[in-house]
């Protein structure tokens, strides 16, 4: 048998953990993108948009999952060998943009950011390795009042959204939870306990997907996942796991955080968590959200590295349901934090900072699942092709239509078989397609037929014949009148 010479085909697959977004996806996420920019906005943030990819230095070493290549992230090297590598949140970034401008900037700089971020992490179910944020972030401000204003900004998010009364923003602080770890000995000043701190803190934010024995695991001696990896625990006594455990499955009650006082009663640092909680508390409260939008809830901890004091996460309180009614648990659509060292790592001196940040394609896939995503736009009205040689006549009719602001298209494929024209505009979503013959032509009509309309009463016409000898949801009209008569089918869809 003869070789082929043909070069070998590359296969069309897409790289591990990265997925296509296609239109009607799109549209919902460009609805919601306005919605959370217009109370970004509203807040008085500035929008800001930087680079795609950053040095690898200038981004830091932060992310959760350190135990995969590049410590989490993608990177290369460019032309003059330094190493680049795809941003993995937003504020990094947004940390170099503010020490790279200190100088002219205002303070605080309020900015937000809408982009896509990068995670060289395992792939998962509703887990990709690219993913869209919308940040809002307050640099320059020690105040308490930013972070409990970034709480409001999101509670507000939601509500704008429609989950107002289905979703909570839960809130906690790092110094809190330093406080714990230094009532079991670990001290979070000391260089010494800096590993077994970070990987004890990592163990408490998988709580609400390990649960409490996966989390007792890594708190220990480690744990093994389902595929086989092992994952080295924090070494901690039975006793000193058992005392973090019940700190934070305690639950969120009107009492806890003054309950929370006995637990760090000996930590300074504690102690300071818990006023500044308090604080977050009593201004939440003045300007009018109560606890089931706002409260502190001992669990939530962040598994970035950066954070260092009052920490929050956004949880969907409705259930959700799969296609297949099983129950869903989405996890946190939108987290944040203040994050005070992130810009001195540039400066050499403290910028004190706090931020929010919204999980787009996982509010969005919440959303969905609960019927509150806006409908996807319908296709393109459909003009038709009946005599080959009329191309510009029917071309002017499209024109015609989008002057009027009016999504039209001319069918460009081949016109020789009318039937192929309608299933092409069935495939886009047309609500109605635009035909004109000779017979339209002499009379100065155009013939509408109603896609919508007639997909309703095919199926309640029974056979072939029928159908053809009723034509549903088909009129013609006159041709100077096709705007009008055009806009009454998409007003009667409410598009």
């Amino acid at each position: 048998m003869a070789k082929s010479n043909k070069a070998a085909r590359p296969s069309p697959r897409l790289p591990k953990g990265l997925r296509d977004i296609e239109a009607a996806e799109l549209r919902a996420q460009s609805s919601m993108i306005d919605k959370i920019r217009a109370v970004y906005e509203r807040y008085g943030f500035e929008p800001l948009e930087t680079p795609a990819f950053e040095y690898t230095d200038a981004l830091g070493k932060f992310l959760p999952d350190q135990d995969r290549p590049n410590e989490g992230v993608f990177s290369l090297q460019d032309d003059d060998e330094q190493w680049l590598s795809l941003r993995y949140d937003l504020t990094a970034p947004l940390a170099r943009y503010v020490a790279q401008n200190f100088q002219t900037l205002p303070k605080p700089f309020r900015r937000y950011a809408v982009g896509s971020v990068w995670r060289n992490e395992k792939p998962g179910p509703g887990r990709f390795r690219q993913f869209l944020q919308c940040d809002a972030d307050t640099v320059g401000a020690d105040s308490v009042a930013a972070d409990a204003e970034m709480c409001m900004l999101a509670a507000d998010t939601l509500e704008a959204l429609g989950l107002k009364d289905g979703a909570v923003v839960k809130i906690n602080s790092r110094k809190v939870l330093d406080g714990v770890l230094e009532s079991i000995g670990i001290d979070p000043a000391a260089d010494s306990d800096a590993k077994k701190r970070l990987v004890a803190l990592r163990a408490i934010d998988k709580l609400d997907r390990l649960g409490p024995e996966g989390v007792s695991l890594l708190l220990g001696k480690g744990r093994k996942d389902e595929s086989g990896d092992f994952t080295e625990g924090a070494g901690l006594a039975p006793q000193a796991i058992d005392k973090v455990l019940k700190f934070v499955t305690s639950g969120s009650g009107d009492d806890s955080l003054r309950a929370v006082e006995s637990v760090i009663k000996d930590s300074a640092i504690g102690r300071e968590g818990v006023t500044e909680l308090i604080e977050i508390e009593r201004l939440v409260a003045a300007a009018g959200y109560e606890r089931n939008r706002i409260g502190f809830d001992p669990s939530i901890v962040r598994g970035l590295e950066y954070y260092t004091g009052p920490v929050f996460e956004v949880d969907l309180t409705l259930p959700i349901k799969s296609e297949s009614g099983e129950p869903v648990r989405m996890g946190s659509v939108g987290s944040g934090g203040r994050y005070d060292d992130l810009v001195a790592r540039f400066t050499g001196q403290k910028v004190p900072a706090t931020g929010f940040s919204i999980g787009v394609s996982r509010l969005q896939a919440a959303l969905h699942a609960l019927g509150q995503v806006d409908k996807s736009a319908a296709g393109p009205v459909i003009v038709t092709v009946m005599e080959k040689e009329r191309i510009a006549d029917y071309q002017k009719m499209v024109q015609t239509l989008r002057a009027a602001d009016i999504r039209a298209e001319l069918y460009l494929g081949n016109p020789k078989k009318f039937g192929k024209q309608l299933e092409y505009a069935d495939k886009r979503g047309s609500p109605c397609v635009v035909i004109q013959g000779s017979d339209e032509r002499e009379k100065g009509e155009v013939t509408l037929k109603d896609l919508i309309e007639g997909a309703k009463a095919a199926k309640e016409i029974e056979g072939h014949e029928a159908w053809k000898e009723a034509r549903p949801a088909q009129v013609s009209v006159k041709e100077t009148d096709l705007v009008k008569e055009v806009k009454k089918i998409l007003a009667r869809h409410g598009l």
